[in-house]
C-alpha cells in the first residue's frame, strides 16, 4: 500500500477521475494533488508576433489564480470521501515536473488520467500519461 500519492489535477474530466480513484483506493495514504503551470502557456497568450505583446504578469497571475481554484476543487472533491489532501502548485514543463516531483518528494505511486487519442496511437494514453509512465520512478496508474 503506497504511503504518498501524488496526483496531477487540471480541469479535466479525467484528472477529476484519476482524483477520484485515489482517494477511494488510498485514503489513508498522503495524497498530493499537483498542478503544473507550464510557462509556455504564458507566452502563448502572450501573442508575442509582430510585435504585439500583451502584459505577461497579468496573464502568469491568471493562471495562477484558476491553478488556485482547480486545487480547491481538489481539496472539496476529496474531502465528500471523508480525505484530506495536500496541494502544491509549481511552474515547469508538465510531464518532467510530474516525474521530477515523484522523486524529490518520497512519493511512492502516481495516479494520472489519461486521455483518449484518435488514429493509429499505440495505447489510449494522452502524451503527459504516457511521458509520466515510461519516466516515473515510482509505479504509475493511469485512470481512464
Amino acid at each position: 500500500m503506497p504511503n504518498h500519492v501524488l496526483v496531477p489535477v487540471d480541469d479535466s474530466d479525467r484528472s477529476t477521475q484519476a482524483l477520484e480513484f485515489a482517494v477511494e483506493e488510498y485514503p489513508e495514504a498522503t495524497i498530493t494533488a499537483l498542478h503544473i503551470l507550464d510557462p509556455g502557456d504564458f507566452y502563448a497568450a502572450t501573442g508575442i508576433e509582430g510585435g504585439a505583446m500583451a502584459n505577461y504578469d497579468e496573464i502568469q497571475k491568471h493562471h495562477e489564480t484558476r491553478a488556485d481554484t482547480i486545487l480547491e476543487n481538489a481539496k472539496e472533491q476529496a474531502a465528500e470521501h471523508g480525505v484530506t489532501i495536500e496541494t502544491e502548485r509549481i511552474v515547469g514543463g508538465i510531464s518532467r515536473s510530474i516525474v521530477d516531483y515523484a522523486d524529490d518528494n518520497d512519493v511512492d505511486h502516481i495516479v494520472v488520467g489519461s486521455h483518449g487519442r484518435t488514429g493509429a496511437s499505440r495505447i489510449l494514453l494522452g502524451s503527459v500519461a504516457e511521458t509520466v509512465a515510461r519516466r516515473s520512478p515510482v509505479p504509475v496508474t493511469i485512470v481512464r
